[in-house]
């Protein structure tokens, strides 16, 4: 006798929840041939600002927890992503062969991040030489909450730019790809089974013109990243709303997922708070 496979249901994720859009919305996706592959929730306005909250309510935990507490979570979340590697690499929709590959360049991203998360501040943080009988430090902190519009690469990307952010103690919002979000509801998974805080990191899913100017406008939002953002005047339109309070904006430019990332996305969201100090006190 055969039987009706159970579907999957992709919901948002919210402070370390999965709730359905509060406006009962979703849209479908389609696979590169255009066959239907599932419903995702359409996120709207009201959902970014929850989602805004949780995460403005996770960064003093997150942001105080110490860089190498930070680098356990994120090797976590990659042993967690590898032993879904087949799950992740179907889920894809590319080639076998090539979405494997895209799932173990994801795992390294991972690693590669977690590592850095007690050495970033060794390299932006110094001593600075002064004309008096001082000591004046300068450190790395966390910006605050970082609105990200990922890219149209569902994972590698999507982790790409999630990663760098979280690593160095800022929480974030980030809207998937409108146009495959699959792979980051199921992320949201494992980053829910993980030992990461609810509200690091939550994902929308949905239409990127109705959700990314919202969230660049949102007053408790501190950065914005617009690596995603194709359309020149969405971007120009993200920009302005920004401008209503000081953000850092991040803006789009083209990316190569797989060359060495560097530190410069790590450093984006990065304020350097300088101290004084008398000597021999």
């Amino acid at each position: 006798m055969s039987r009706l496979a159970v579907r999957k249901t992709y919901k948002l994720f919210i402070g370390g929840a999965f709730p359905r859009s509060e406006s009962g919305r979703s849209y479908v996706v389609t696979d590169a041939k255009g066959a239907f592959v599932a419903n995702a929730a359409r996120a709207s306005r009201k959902d970014a600002r929850d989602a805004v909250v949780a995460a403005r309510k996770a960064f003093p935990g997150w942001s105080g927890a110490t860089a190498y507490n930070r680098g356990q979570i994120l090797y976590r979340i990659a042993e967690m992503l590898e032993g879904r590697r087949a799950q992740f690499a179907e889920e894809l929709g590319t080639g076998k062969k090539a979405a494997l590959e895209a799932v173990d360049a994801t795992v390294d991203r991972l690693v590669w991040y977690a590592g850095w998360s007690d050495k970033i501040t060794a390299v932006r943080g110094t001593a600075n030489p002064v004309a008096g009988p001082y000591f004046n430090l300068s450190s790395p902190e966390p910006t605050g909450v970082v609105a990200i519009a990922a890219p149209a690469d569902p994972l590698l990307g999507l982790v790409s730019v999630v990663a760098p952010a979280v690593v160095t103690g800022n929480t974030c919002v980030v809207i998937a790809s409108q146009r495959s979000p699959l792979a980051a509801i199921t992320l949201a998974e494992v980053l829910a089974t993980s030992d990461l805080p609810g509200g690091v990191v939550n994902v929308l899913t949905g239409h990127q013109p109705e959700l990314a100017p919202w969230l660049a406008a949102h007053m408790d939002v501190n950065a914005l990243d617009l690596t995603g953002v194709d359309d020149a005047e969405l971007a120009l339109e993200c920009e302005r709303a920004a401008a209503a309070n000081l953000k850092r904006v991040l803006r789009p430019a083209p990316e190569d997922w797989t060359a060495d990332p560097g530190t410069r996305r790590m450093t984006a969201f990065l304020e350097t708070k300088t101290v004084w100090h008398p000597l021999g006190v």
